[in-house]
């Protein structure tokens, strides 16, 4: 495919990279030039100014529109790419070649909350010299992982220093692989050297001291050149300066920042603990996280009590499994030992309880119930245990009697490499997703994952073979490391009418409802439980935070995207 240069071989170079223009500063003579290319922006794009040896000469004549990116810039010379210690495993690395591909880093890119890129832009530039995407896909699965960007700097613009440059590294925030990002940009390295660069470079934010410290060990060295930005609402959080609610986790940052881009003020009230207050025209609404003065005592007491919740539901016809509250193992043994063999498999959970904590699932012998009802006995006076329903949990986020997100949610798992103990695949695992999370998701090394482990006749030192999968948790709770995939598109109409029946029957306005299903195509399900303070971070790409904000401050919507009566309307949202 023939591509034509934006402008004369050597000057004034632009590249386009899909998600914004790449400008190669140090090919413009003029600053005003430079400016005039910068401002040439489009909506929704991110454009990078880069190689600015000379920021402040540039900033100086227009210090209202641009500002000197936080990142620095690094440099790999090809001649000192240190070997990789072991070769990665589990996946290929290839370049992207199909529509789905493109989709498929998309996806990846606003998991990473990056700027999407039009599908046809990687299908026009396929088999291009000049921008190269690189795609890494699961050996198991088929599912792209991870993706990469670059450009070759002599194809560009004929550049004398031989140059190419990395613009865009992402991994999918779900992936068990280890090693995938490392890969990838030796993988893009090998591909220019051989075209003939002798050098690669990159941007990195400043603090991200995980991805420095993976081009700092591969050999990159920080170069004294710097990149400009336009104040464009992709950016803000760049050149406003620190927020006051560093402390703030991210589910409630979520829903404050969302407050701020429409101008809603924000008054911390413990960042620690999630809480805040929005205030705008004389409304003024105090929030923990996701729950708010909108969700009564009552309602928040009935999620609260998971016996109290299911009774009400199964009034209301929810499918709901069978289930015994225990409060002392003694007296009801004989009853549990009955119940136990009824039901072939069983779960324990607290009657009260959140984020997973107590609960045990797939209990095959009173042994193993009894000690999971201990366990849960500490944190609530009664226990639940229920018949286990087979099939995929599935959460629904009801936001104003309207189902606005739906994922499934799966058990932390594990990938073995043939060479690493189960206990260091586990810590490994958990850092990825603590990382992928904001600190929020960690497999925790406790009697219940032992019990998983062998479960599936594994313990702690064991090393698995290479490319065997190891579920080390049954339940599928983010905070335990579980992993959260977007369904929204392909949920059952029979599930979301049971999801806003189940909201309404609790008579509250924001509420995340768990079903166990076959298949979120399908009708079936089981109810297990509904969460009155549901994590809206974990479901990008749906407008989780916005729906939110549009129930508080229905005033601070769009004219065109409010909707009369909305409480008494029903169904997904668009």
């Amino acid at each position: 495919m023939a591509e034509t240069p934006t402008e004369p071989e050597g000057q004034n170079a632009v590249v386009d990279m899909g998600w914004g223009r790449l400008i190669f500063g140090q090919t413009f003579a003029e600053p005003k030039d430079l400016i005039t290319a910068i401002r040439a922006e489009g909506p929704g794009r991110r454009d990078i100014a880069a190689y600015i040896q000379d920021p402040h000469v540039v900033l100086a004549q227009a210090p209202q529109e641009l500002f000197l990116d936080p990142s620095h810039t690094y440099r790999l010379d090809f001649a000192k790419l240190k070997g990789a210690g072991r070769k990665p495993r589990g996946f290929t690395i290839r370049r992207l070649n199909s529509l789905r591909d493109a989709d498929e880093v998309n996806r990846i890119f606003l998991a990473q909350k990056m700027v999407p890129v039009a599908p046809d832009f990687f299908w026009q530039r396929r088999d291009s010299r000049v921008v190269t995407c690189l795609v890494a896909e699961d050996d198991k699965t088929g599912r792209v992982i991870g993706t990469v960007m670059g450009c070759n700097h002599g194809r560009a613009f004929n550049d004398n220093e031989h140059g190419s440059s990395l613009w865009c590294l992402a991994v999918d925030p779900q992936t068990s692989r280890p090693g995938v990002g490392e890969a990838l940009v030796r993988h893009l390295a090998e591909l220019f050297r051989h075209a003939g660069a002798e050098q690669l470079d990159l941007s990195v934010l400043h603090d991200n001291e995980q991805a420095i410290a993976l081009y700092e060990k591969l050999g990159f060295e920080r170069l004294p050149v710097f990149t400009l930005k336009r104040k464009n609402p992709i950016n803000e959080r760049l050149f406003l300066g620190p927020e006051p609610e560093q402390g703030l986790n991210p589910y409630a940052k979520l829903i404050v920042d969302e407050a701020r881009r429409r101008g809603i003020g924000v008054e911390i009230i413990d960042a620690e603990g999630g809480f805040f207050r929005l205030v705008s025209g004389g409304r003024s609404v105090a929030c923990r996280e996701s729950l708010s003065e909108l969700t009564s005592a009552v309602a928040m007491s009935l999620c609260d009590d998971k016996a109290t919740t299911r009774r009400i539901l199964e009034k209301a016809g929810i499918s709901v499994p069978a289930q015994l509250t225990v409060a002392d193992w003694a007296a009801d043994k004989a009853t549990i030992e009955a119940f136990l063999e009824e039901h072939g498999r069983l779960v324990v959970k607290p009657a009260r309880g959140e984020q997973g904590r107590g609960v045990a699932v797939g209990l095959a012998s009173l042994d193993a119930v009894e000690a999971a009802f201990t366990g849960a006995r500490q944190l609530s006076d009664r226990v639940l245990i229920e018949a286990m329903a087979e099939g995929q949990d599935l959460r629904l986020v009801v936001i104003d009697y309207r189902v606005v997100a739906a994922a499934i949610r799966r058990p932390a798992h594990i990938l073995g490499d043939g060479q690493s103990k189960v206990k260091d695949l586990i810590e490994r695992q958990s850092r990825r997703r603590e990382a992928a999370t904001g600190g929020e998701s960690r497999i925790p090394l406790d009697a219940e994952t032992e019990r998983c482990l062998a479960d599936a006749g594994f313990s702690l030192d064991d090393i698995p073979d290479n490319g065997r999968e190891i579920q080390v948790r049954k339940a599928a709770n983010l905070h335990t490391g579980g992993t959260i995939h977007d369904v929204t598109d392909n949920v059952h109409p029979a599930l979301i009418q049971a999801a806003i029946l189940a909201a309404r029957t609790i008579e509250i306005p924001v509420v995340g409802i768990d079903f166990i299903v076959p298949s979120p195509r399908g009708p079936e399900y089981v109810f297990i439980e509904a969460n009155e303070r549901p994590g809206l971070a974990n479901h990008e790409p749906q407008p989780t935070a916005e729906r939110f904000v549009d129930l508080l401050f229905p005033l601070s919507m769009p004219l065109a995207a409010r909707r009369p009566n909305a409480r008494h309307q029903s169904g997904a949202a668009a």
